[in-house]
């Protein structure tokens, strides 16, 4: 019996070189880290609500045409040994069964509705540097959804890990906070956030079993969109479209094509071959990209606070890692 991947998927599926798969990690952490700033500049013109309604709609319409291309053309990108490898993470010939759908529905609206609405609302209620290090507490909850699902045992070195990320989130939002104001709103809907995305990573976990992270993450994003379009409309009724400038276009371009697709498919391909432990590592590095990618393109100031927080933050998720197994 060939030996499995840590979510059960046969080794014969898989095929990543290491290297490779580092790659395509850190690429995933450019684009997520570069995401922040270039959407945040965008709210400038755009309701974010609308502006995030319109790029999940382009990004669910370029995952359901990238999965009927697959179908159609029975893509397996199998190695010249017969291995199927990389082909899975766009098709997999699985049955979906009713199970299946519900679970689909389930992440649609964890995932992408519930989600991408604190995310967005977060976001533009807080700085960038403080949403990002808030996310960065995903790999944490990763690990405590883990012990308590009785997939993963919790160490004290976990808790230890916990602990100190938590002190490096108070250093960074909590240091100058005003009760009451647009941060500590912002702060609060962006930790929510993190609740929703960590419960979507490990939620996906049974589909990934079965299922290609493409078919999984384009159909959980287009049932999560035609939740949140509703919820959108008003925002999109107020939009001026006429003074929408080009930048503005390009950015939710640019967030729908690689921040939603490439990077989400990037993200369950790592998790169904390392582990959503492992995968949720690399995601400490956005914080980092995120705020020196502000600090250029939106002159946010980098301060002492911030920084001496964010080694807390993730020096807690890395202790987290280290006690694995």
């Amino acid at each position: 019996m060939p030996q499995g991947t840590p979510f059960g998927v046969p080794r014969h599926l898989t095929g990543f070189l290491p290297r490779t798969l580092d790659v395509l990690l850190l690429l995933m952490t450019l684009i997520w880290g570069t995401n922040y700033p270039i959407v945040k500049a965008a709210f400038a013109e755009m309701n974010p609500q609308a502006f995030n309604a319109l790029r999940l709609l382009l990004g669910s319409a370029m995952m359901l045409v990238m999965m009927s291309v697959v179908r159609r053309t029975r893509f397996s990108a199998a190695h010249p040994d017969g291995n199927v490898a990389v082909g899975s993470v766009f098709h997999t010939p699985a049955v979906m069964t009713r199970r299946d759908w519900l679970g689909i529905v389930a992440l649609g609206i964890v995932g992408h509705c519930v989600y991408q609405y604190l995310f967005i609302g977060g976001l533009a209620r807080t700085s960038v540097a403080n949403s990002s290090l808030l996310l960065a507490m995903t790999p944490v909850l990763i690990a405590v959804y883990g012990a308590l699902s009785g997939r993963e045992r919790i160490r004290a070195v976990h808790w230890a890990g916990t602990l100190l990320s938590l002190v490096g989130i108070y250093i960074v939002v909590g240091h100058g906070a005003h009760i009451g104001g647009a941060s500590v709103r912002g702060d609060l809907m962006m930790s929510a956030a993190v609740v929703c995305w960590a419960a979507y990573t490990v939620g996906a976990r049974p589909l990934m079993k079965r299922h290609s992270p493409l078919g999984v993450t384009g159909l959980s994003m287009s049932f999560g969109t035609l939740l949140y379009l509703p919820i959108a409309a008003p925002s999109l009724a107020r939009v001026s479209w006429s003074a929408i400038g080009a930048h503005t276009w390009a950015a939710l371009v640019y967030s729908a094509v690689f921040s939603l697709c490439v990077a989400y498919t990037i993200w369950y391909a790592a998790v169904r071959e390392i582990g959503s432990a492992r995968t949720s590592i690399y995601s400490n590095v956005v914080p980092i990209v995120a705020m020196l990618t502000a600090v250029v393109w939106l002159g946010e100031p980098l301060s002492a606070s911030k920084i001496v927080g964010a080694a807390a933050v993730l020096l807690g998720v890395a202790l987290t890692r280290t006690a694995e197994g």
